[in-house]
């Protein structure tokens, strides 16, 4: 597959926040368990929030609902936050499924 990696300058970027989604429970079926509530599961590093991340100078203008990869970390979509002097993205697909990994040890 060809592809080309596009550098973003730090002097040029635009400042956008950036939502990191992962798994909301630390079990698969956290109400499977006997005696515990569902919420003795939930995965307090569900969201991370980074702000201050740069972006392409293009990327400014985009609307709610906009969809673009963002090299080797995902594919992003601009919020519904967002407004015209603060870009949100939210992580919707993860290049890298640690989920999967985590599963393939415990069922070794």
């Amino acid at each position: 597959m060809k592809a080309t990696l596009h550098w973003v300058s730090a002097a040029h970027a635009q400042d956008v926040e950036v939502r990191l989604y992962d798994r909301l429970f630390t079990v698969e079926d956290p109400d499977g368990h006997d005696g515990r509530d569902y919420t003795d599961f939930l995965n307090p590093d569900s969201l991370e929030v980074l702000t201050g991340c740069k972006a392409e100078p293009s990327l400014a203008g985009s609307a709610p609902g906009h969809r673009c990869q963002f090299e080797r970390l995902g594919y992003f979509c601009v919020d519904a936050d967002t407004t015209s002097g603060h870009l949100v993205f939210n992580r919707t697909v993860s290049l890298r499924d640690t989920w999967a990994k985590i599963e393939e040890r415990q069922n070794r």
